[in-house]
């Protein structure tokens, strides 16, 4: 598996390209911002983009879908529909955090309306990217519509923005719901291997283990 990150936005949030080695076929999960430097990532890598595949719809996470897709139109994007109305609502967004409107533009944060999502995650559904297959699983609480991506084989987890190491997503925004959060991590991520590595969408990378002994929101 090639994993390659990019950290953009002021929210130091990572985006990642993972590429199956086999066959160069890719997906970019969470594209928040530098599109370019996106698409020179998977052309230096010789990469083909098959899927913009997103975790969830907050702005850190998809405000770089609109340009990405401009740049690799081919690419499908995928989200689950419990997030479509805050993918929808992404040139809103900011103020849902509090940034007055008369500072979007400076910080980067005038999103356009994104591009119409060609794929609904399920869960439990199975993705394949060349030789990789990514299992899909429905992680509510953060947002309504989070996902988490798990490949098995490899033992890694891609969990946007519903476990950190030694932390756990917030639920303070709309959609957002403490127990549905603490069950999504209980039932969805510490059932997988001790050994499954967490990428989250923020921080340094940790392990289901290390999460389930040592994360103060789990014990």
């Amino acid at each position: 598996m090639i994993i390659e990150e990019i950290t953009v936005t002021a929210f130091q949030q990572h985006t990642r390209i993972i590429g199956c080695e086999a066959t160069k076929q890719a997906i970019c999960i969470d594209p928040g911002d530098e599109a370019e430097r996106i698409v020179e990532t998977l052309d230096r890598l010789g990469l083909t983009l098959q899927a913009i595949a997103l975790t969830h719809a907050h702005l850190d996470h998809v405000g770089g879908v609109a340009a990405l897709k401009k740049l690799q139109p081919a690419a499908k994007i995928k989200l689950h529909q419990g997030d479509e109305f805050m993918y929808r609502a992404l040139p809103e967004q900011p103020a849902w955090i509090g940034i007055p409107r008369s500072q979007w533009a400076a910080l980067g944060f005038a999103f356009e309306t994104p591009p119409a999502v060609d794929h609904y995650w399920t869960d439990g559904e199975k993705y394949a990217v060349g030789k990789l297959e990514f299992e899909v699983r429905h992680c509510p609480g953060h947002t309504p519509g989070h996902v988490v991506l798990y490949e098995a084989s490899e033992r890694k987890v891609f969990v946007g923005d519903v476990l950190f190491a030694g932390s756990i997503g917030r639920t303070d925004l709309p959609g957002g719901s403490m127990p549905q959060l603490l069950s999504s991590i209980k039932n969805k991520l510490l059932t997988l291997p001790d050994e499954t590595e967490v990428y989250s969408g923020h921080g340094p990378v940790t392990t289901i283990g290390e999460e389930r002994l040592m994360n103060p929101f789990l014990r």
